[in-house]
């Protein structure tokens, strides 16, 4: 068979059917509709019999069921699922699932406001607890971490309904028979599964160290947690003794921290201090001997150039600890308070009587003690100068972090290894990055890493770690030799289970056993979706043909979390990277491009745009944000989405109800202007195939978008008296073949963007849905997609000339021409010219049309004679 005897539907494009068009198409209720059918035929349903190379696997990020979606949320979605579209209409069989976040600390504050208790690990388990009828939030009851733990569970059931419904009627094309959670047992079981094997690779490791610490939440925070903020405080001097009588005067901004300073630093080469390098001086108030030591870091030209070092007021001072092997001196515990108990190194008097003013105060309280003690002992040197400092927050908390020492969990990931550093950045090579220059964030991440992935927390509702520790004849844990569980015992909890070996009422006694009381970092488990999507270790058949994935889509701001932990996860287990390509969504911006957040009040909530004006719309707006770039949001917008969307209905009943041009068949297309539409067509397939197929999901709407218009606004209005003749000429079966075949593919090709209104106007003449038929090719337009589309430039420059001469004239467009002369440069006349009938028809010219080439004018030019106006 030749090109040119291509049948009229490729093999796979579902077969046509009785056309039955509705009286009054409408865009109001095909969410509903459309929604259901999709879920009751299964749709999006994965085939898992394919081979690996026809299958296009997706990581979707699972939204925090405990948050509340925004915009954002939504056009970030959109364009995973454009992409999925797409690919399934290429004949890929999707896996696209859908995770849901339950894990972390807005799930355990959302669980304690809305039931009104709190946990309290040291209570036994009730059977029938039930919650109160009236929650207060300020008289919480306590109750024991399983109860607590279940009330999260159903908790965050309920919301994932209310995630589904939306998603739902945005129209993503998950397959809803696939979704995960980062809790339950099927996630604690894969979580549980790849720590024990990170650990018995020594990539997992328990380690008592400084660790920086959020007092509100109690619990401890990854690097990648962090975030700078703006902190008002002020810089005060303050006069340190020295042996002969003299003072060395240093400035800080935490002077409470004075009872836990270790050394005073300054820079080796720093001629001021020379003489003081390897002697003591006391610290003021409390008289602690304090050596001055040199380091490298010191800077000179700040403050005094002299620092005090303690242990532990910022990660400077982690540094200067570890390097210079000085020794631990804590004061604030894990409460955010000075500890009651008096120090070991204060235990003398007057250093006793003096902490004992500051013991169990906040570090703001402790602050202002102290201050006035310097003042008294004459050791504050001028008054305190105001200044803003950067301090480190949690990125959820609202109070600056303290350093605490404590024993946490920790997995490898280049922090603290350069070759291992060098290995996460060969696995960033290897992913294809959309857009490209997101690269660099991943490398500046991966690169600036000062210390391992702390993955511990101390929280209630997570994973727990599956380990136990015994307890030696003291009852103290043996915290070097942890007990394991075997992969087969998975999933655990050790708060209720007890070890091999051992009985629960062993559990707390000298020569039992302990349970790790922490769970992991929500990112822990989050890092492993690829593997628990693809049910690793549980469904190897189905693990096989889905990893590793071929897609990544989420925000931005977290490829130094979400992104990065997935690819040190995958990079131990399964040396490879978790996917081939990674595309990044920019933020959504509010009209004066400011970044949405609820405090600002500027954040705009899916169902309303969604009921407003339709999903169509609203998945419209999202095609037009590029990956990675921010985008303002104006609710106008959606105007002209929800426009397209009802045009597609409207010119859909044109062309299958009112010219009845329901046979898309490419050899019945000869006339020149039709010929013309079927090239400018397969121009616009191949066009938006390439973007597509670039992950330019927005290239392929502008180009798929702009001809829609040209179609309707010019070859529609120029053919449809030629195609509404009912005399059966080979020129009126050209137009309304023409119009089938361009509807027939337009729809494909608008389908991933507008899929209610598509798949409702492919309803109304195809079998089976508009989503799962054969993505369009340049093939099934036959021969005429080889002729020169250059002439549609012509005819409707033409078209809108003559509609520009009756404008002028203040005639109706249905108003008669007795003369109408074009002239112009030859390649615009020549279309022009082609289409010199169909001029005729839709102009009403019943007089001479001439045509003349003249290459003096840059554009067509237009002479019409208006018909005299009938009084």
């Amino acid at each position: 068979m030749t090109e040119t005897q291509i049948p009229d539907l490729s093999p796979t494009t579902p077969a046509p059917r009785d056309v039955v068009v509705p009286d009054k198409p409408a865009l109001e209720g095909l969410e509903a509709k459309w929604a259901q059918r999709w879920k009751d035929d299964d749709t999006y349903r994965f085939d898992r019999t394919q081979p690996r190379e026809n299958v296009f696997s997706i990581d979707t990020p699972p939204p925090t069921v405990s948050g509340s979606l925004h915009v954002g949320h939504v056009f970030s979605y959109t364009h995973t699922d454009l992409i999925a579209r797409f690919q399934r209409m290429q004949g890929k069989s999707v896996f696209y699932p859908m995770g849901w976040d339950d894990n972390g600390l807005p799930t355990e504050r959302r669980v304690q406001n809305f039931y009104g208790v709190r946990c309290d690990p040291s209570l036994p388990y009730e059977a029938d607890f039930t919650p109160p009828e009236k929650p207060d939030p300020k008289k919480q009851v306590p109750i024991s971490r399983p109860n607590f733990v279940e009330l999260c569970d159903r908790l965050v059931a309920e919301d994932e309904k209310v995630f589904e419904a939306l998603w739902r009627t945005l129209g993503l094309s998950v397959d809803w028979n696939h979704q995960y959670t980062t809790v339950g047992k099927k996630a604690q079981t894969v979580s549980q599964r790849a720590f024990l094997r990170n650990y018995a690779r020594g990539e997992a490791y328990l380690q008592e160290a400084p660790t920086l610490w959020d007092v509100t939440f109690q619990t401890a925070v990854a690097q990648a947690e962090l975030e700078a903020r703006d902190y008002a405080g002020a810089y005060h001097r303050v006069a340190f003794h020295r042996p002969d009588g003299g003072t060395v005067e240093i400035e800080t901004t935490r002077p409470e921290l004075i009872p836990s300073v270790v050394a005073l630093i300054a820079h080796p080469d720093d001629e001021r201090y020379q003489a003081l390098f390897g002697t003591t001086v006391a610290s003021p108030v409390f008289g602690v001997e304090i050596p001055v030591v040199p380091h490298l870091a010191a800077e000179m030209d700040k403050g005094a150039g002299i620092a005090m070092c303690c242990t532990f007021g910022d990660l400077t001072d982690v540094t200067w600890w570890r390097e210079l092997q000085l020794p631990v001196r804590t004061v604030i515990g894990r409460d955010g308070r000075f500890t009651r108990e008096t120090p070991e190194w204060l235990s003398s008097e007057p250093a006793a009587t003096q902490y004992a003013d500051l013991a169990g105060k906040t570090v703001f309280s402790a602050r202002e003690a102290m201050v006035g003690k310097l003042r008294e002992t004459g050791d504050l040197v001028g008054d305190p100068k105001p200044t803003q400092r950067m301090a480190n927050f949690y990125e959820k908390g609202d109070k600056p972090l303290e350093i605490v020492s404590t024993r946490q969990w920790y997995i490898t990931n280049g922090g603290r290894d350069g070759e291992l550093r060098q290995e996460m950045l060969d696995r960033g090579a290897e992913i294809t990055w959309l857009p490209e220059h997101m690269k660099h964030r991943y490398d500046h991440w991966v690169g600036g890493l000062n210390g391992d992935w702390l993955v511990s927390r101390q929280r209630f509702f997570g994973i727990p770690f599956p380990v136990w520790y015994p307890l030696d004849a003291d009852g103290e844990p043996d915290y070097d030799h942890p007990l394991l569980p075997a992969e087969a015992e998975l999933p655990i909890d050790p708060s209720t289970d007890a070890p091999r070996g051992f009985e629960e009422g062993q559990r707390g006694k000298p020569g039992g056993f302990i349970g790790d009381p922490d769970v992991m970092d929500t990112w822990a488990t989050s890092s492993l979706t690829p593997h628990i999507a693809g049910q690793w270790g549980t469904d190897d058949d189905l693990f096989d043909r889905v990893f590793p994935m071929d897609l990544c889509t989420q925000a931005h701001d977290i490829i130094r979390t979400w992104l990065f932990s997935r690819v040190v996860r995958a990079h131990f287990e399964n040396h490879a990277a978790p996917w081939s390509h990674a595309m990044l969504s920019g933020f959504i911006l509010d009209p004066d491009r400011k970044k949405m957040s609820k405090s600002k009040g500027n954040v705009v909530v899916p169902t309303e745009i969604l009921d407003k004006f339709g999903a169509d719309a609203v998945r419209w707006r999202a095609a037009l944000a590029r990956p990675g770039l921010d985008s303002p949001f104006d609710e106008t917008q959606m105007k002209v989405g929800r426009r397209l969307a009802m045009k597609v209905l409207n010119v859909a009943k044109f062309v299958l109800s009112s010219v009845g041009a329901s046979e898309p068949s490419p050899v019945a297309i000869s006339e020149p202007v039709d010929c013309a539409l079927m090239g400018r067509l397969a121009e616009v397939v191949l066009a938006a195939t390439e973007s597509f197929e670039a992950y330019d999901y927005t290239g392929a709407l502008e180009v798929s978008e702009r001809f829609f218009w040209e179609f309707c606004d010019d070859y529609v209005e120029l053919v449809k008296e030629r195609a509404y003749a009912e005399d059966g000429s080979a020129a009126t079966d050209s137009a309304k073949a023409a119009l089938a075949v361009a509807l027939h593919v337009q729809l494909r090709l608008l389908a991933p963007f507008l899929p209610y209104v598509t798949e409702e106007v492919w309803s109304w003449w195809r079998e089976g849905s508009v989503h799962t038929s054969e993505w369009p090719k340049a093939i099934e337009l036959g021969s005429a997609a080889a002729a020169d589309a250059r002439g549609l430039a012509g005819m409707a420059a033409a078209l809108g000339g003559i509609r520009g001469a009756k404008s002028k004239a203040k005639v109706s467009m249905r108003h008669e021409l007795t003369r109408v002369h074009i002239s112009g440069p030859a390649a615009l006349v020549a279309g022009a010219e082609a289409a010199g009938n169909d001029l005729r028809r839709a102009g009403k010219i019943v007089g001479e049309l001439t045509f003349a080439v003249d290459d003096t004018l840059d554009e067509l030019k237009i002479e019409a004679e208006v018909a005299p106006v009938q009084e």
